[in-house]
Order: structure tokens, then sequence, then C-alpha cells
């Protein structure tokens, strides 16, 4: 029965917690545009520029870049 004397109030300042993180994201903007996030996964509008590790390709460095030209190719003969 004491443990009633603290969780109570516990639980409530707990609630009026999420209460108010709750309306600072509404008011923050935080729910204005759910689908556009998960659209733009979809675009492919720019390469990467993350840089590979790559030190066994012939033509290309110990480092490359994503989305750069290839090497030129050897001609055949």
């Amino acid at each position: 029965m004491d443990s009633l004397l603290w969780i109570v109030p516990l639980s409530l300042v707990l609630v009026g917690l999420a209460l108010w993180a709750f309306f600072w994201a509404v008011d923050a903007g935080q729910f204005e545009d759910l689908e556009s996030p998960g659209w733009s996964v979809l675009e492919d509008d720019s390469p990467h520029t993350a840089v590979v590790e790559s030190g066994n390709e012939p033509g290309i460095g110990a480092r490359s870049e994503r989305g750069a030209e290839p090497p030129p190719a050897k001609p055949r003969g």
C-alpha cells in the first residue's frame, strides 16, 4: 500500500511528460508530411559519392568513388 504513494504520482508525471513531448512534436511539424520520406528512398537523383576500398581491380587505384567514370578500356588486338 505504501508503494502506491509514489507509484501513482510517478506515473502521472510520466504521462504528463509524454503528453508534453507529443504536443511539442506536433507544434514542431514532425507529423506534417508522412508520405515524402518513404518515396524519397525510391528516387534516384544523384550517384553516391561514398568511398569504396578496392585494391584488387586493375586500372583503379586503392580508393575510388562510386559514380566516378570507369578507367578507359584497353584496346584489343
